[in-house]
């Protein structure tokens, strides 16, 4: 395909964030109440944490956001100008300002919608070992509006791609933009996918998550999500390719496309469920010592995955995409790479 006919090909909605990462230690998330590996909203009690970690010698400001990353990662290992897209709200602040760059700098035709009243979000990146703990505070990432997504510059970037990712994280942002893409998509034959993205949301946002997986063709995760996907579901069971696969066989609203179901398991082989067959695939394995954080490795999984699921390649592909993609990432700080891909 000449790239001309790539151009804004994947399209990406979701909650801009600016990740203030810092290494911490236990009693650090102890004070907070923070379980290590968890992402989750901040509280009242989160909320004198973003100075703290603001203090540190070691802290870095990253644009995050689960959404926002995938599609940075996509971008960059395809290579191709203009072949991704990202909407999604910030403040008009120094922050905003930042990730507006952010995104110029990694390819992506960002259109944000700023709002004039509540700052631009950040996500608190706690790294213990390697392992990350996210507090997210959405502030302006909060007050996506559909109407942003009905104006003609914006509805275009749904009209021109032919696939689109959200991560579950937005279902508690804006569940009628959700519907909105996910209908079109569904209409026009196009590919839906979304993240089931932190137990939290497979818990507390049930009902939102319930409505749009009929449109979803793929859908993404991590074992743990997975298991608490399953316990919601009062699904007897903890297997991860079970519920992979029973994931898979739920409802459709469109039978143009089967769903196919992507688990990741950290170290252990990634589960990929397809038409009644489930199949694993090693992940690329990392000695210790090289893992910086495991910020954004899952973003990057679905990042390097998306990035050979637009160019038609097979699954087995999109998945060795994908692990080398999250691999890149896991040895640097946050959801960051080099200047260019070693993926052939």
């Amino acid at each position: 395909m000449a790239s001309s006919s790539y151009e804004g090909i994947l399209l990406g909605m979701g909650n801009p964030l600016l990740d203030i990462s810092a290494v911490v230690d236990e009693a650090f998330l102890a004070k907070y109440d923070v379980k290590p590996g968890n992402a989750i909203l901040a509280e009242e009690k989160h909320l004198p944490m973003y100075d703290e970690l603001a203090s540190k010698n070691n802290v870095e400001y990253i644009a995050g956001g689960a959404t926002q990353n995938s599609i940075r990662v996509a971008q960059w290992m395809l290579q191709i100008p203009g072949a991704t897209s990202y909407i999604g709200c910030i403040g008009k602040d120094k922050f905003g300002e930042e990730m507006k760059k952010n995104a110029q700098a990694a390819g992506v035709n960002a259109h944000y919608y700023e709002d004039e009243n509540a700052p631009t979000g950040t996500c608190a990146v706690c790294v213990v070992g390697g392992e990350r703990s996210l507090i997210a505070n959405l502030s302006a990432a909060n007050c996506y509006k559909s109407e942003h997504l009905k104006k003609p510059e914006n509805w275009g970037l749904v009209e021109k791609a032919k696939y689109i990712y959200i991560a579950g994280f937005f279902l508690t942002v804006s569940p009628d933009s959700i519907q909105l893409v996910a209908e079109h998509a569904a209409a026009t034959n196009k590919v839906f996918l979304m993240n089931l993205s932190a137990p939290f949301i497979c818990e507390f946002f049930r009902d939102a998550q319930e409505k749009a997986l009929p449109y979803v063709d793929y859908v993404f995760g991590n074992e743990t999500e997975a298991r608490t996907f399953a316990r919601v579901n009062e699904w007897e069971t903890e297997n991860v390719e079970e519920i992979a696969l029973k994931i898979s066989q739920l409802p459709k609203a469109s039978g143009t496309h089967r769903r196919i179901t992507v688990i990741t398991q950290g170290r252990d082989p990634v589960v990929v469920a397809d038409d009644g067959k489930v199949k694993t695939y090693p992940v690329i394995l990392l000695p210790k010592e090289k893992l910086v954080d495991t910020n954004g490795a899952g973003d990057a999984f679905v990042g390097g995955f998306l990035s050979q699921l637009v160019q038609e390649k097979s699954i087995d592909d999109c998945v060795r995409a994908a692990c080398y993609a999250a691999n890149v990432v896991i040895q640097r700080s946050g959801c960051t790479y080099p200047e260019k891909p070693d993926f052939n």
